[in-house]
């Protein structure tokens, strides 16, 4: 018996019934005030991020950025995403953010801005999806375990 050989382009449409699939839709999401939505997440930290088209003022918890954030390497962390899709000083963003310490708060910025800007334009997902904004960060501290000092470190030995 001659067995035939399948290709991948066989098996594309085998569950479909011949139509291939194509990958997801992403539309633009807009309120009645022309602003869209994101929400980031790192560590214990939550931001919830509106964008708008304006002149580029960042607005955190009422607070000036520059205020809020004083150190620069966090001011820089957050406003990667706009380096990436090459739109620096053309959107207004007014957050609020809540939780953990500064380091997670401007990661859970950077990642709302991220996905805000993404549901504002989907064309520039592609951009802020390899640069790893649209990603959540998994990393948390790790529990303390009983019988330790810390996490892992043990208690002091002592010989006597």
């Amino acid at each position: 018996m001659a067995e035939e050989k399948l290709t991948l382009e066989d098996l594309k449409g085998a569950t479909t019934g011949g139509e291939t699939v194509e990958g997801p839709k992403y539309e633009v999401k807009k309120d009645e005030l022309g602003r869209s939505y994101g929400t980031g997440r790192r560590k214990d930290a939550v931001a919830r991020v509106w964008v708008k088209a304006g002149s580029g003022k960042i607005t955190v918890n009422g607070r000036e950025f520059e205020n809020y954030f004083p150190r620069p390497v966090l001011r820089m962390m957050i406003n990667q995403p706009f380096k990436v899709a090459n739109i620096e000083n053309q959107f207004d963003v007014v957050c609020t953010v809540s939780g953990g310490g500064l380091s997670g708060q401007a990661g859970a910025l950077r990642h709302g801005l991220a996905r805000a800007l993404t549901a504002f334009d989907p064309n520039m997902r592609p951009a802020l999806k390899a640069a790893g904004f649209l990603t959540r960060d998994p990393r948390a501290v790790e529990r303390k375990k009983y019988g330790k000092a810390k996490a892992r470190r043990s208690f002091q030995f002592s010989k006597r």
